[in-house]
Parts: C-alpha cells; structure tokens; sequence
C-alpha cells in the first residue's frame, strides 16, 4: 500500500468496458509523481488517500470484474505527519 494526494479528478467519456462507471482520480506521491486509480470511496482534491494495487484493487473497486491495478482503500482523516 502507498500513501498518496488526490490531485484531480480524471473524466474519460470513452473507455473500455471493463472500466464499467469507476471513478477515476488522479493521485500523486510527495515527489510529484502522478497515478491513476479507480476510487470506490469518493475522495476529493486535496484528500490523502492510501491505494492498493496488483489484484487486490480489483477487489477493492467492489467488483472483480473493474479493470485496475491501483484503487483508493480509504480517505485518510488525521495524519500528524501531514500537519
């Protein structure tokens, strides 16, 4: 699992069918690096999220069936180290 910024939403209005509806966010780490996940938990710009990838994401999008390597697992709501 990784820790990263939700810097944006990301709209696709043609994607593969294995997509189906996900959300989609644009995530980046401390170093600027920029990720794509699908996100079943709703976070927001701004929001620090932690992810998982590999086939545990396509558990955690809430359907086997969703196409990812990297989804949202929760919002983060109190991080001391980011105060």
């Amino acid at each position: 699992m990784q820790i990263l910024q939700v810097e944006r939403n990301l709209v696709c209005t043609s994607r593969i069918k294995g997509l189906k509806h996900a959300r989609l966010r644009v995530l980046r780490d401390e170093k600027g690096k920029r990720l794509v996940a699908t996100d079943p938990v709703g976070a927001e710009p701004g929001n620090w999220v932690f992810v998982t990838s590999g086939s545990a994401a396509r558990y955690t999008a809430g359907d086997f069936e969703i196409l990812t390597d990297l989804a949202v697992c929760g919002i983060i709501d109190h991080w001391p180290d980011k105060e």
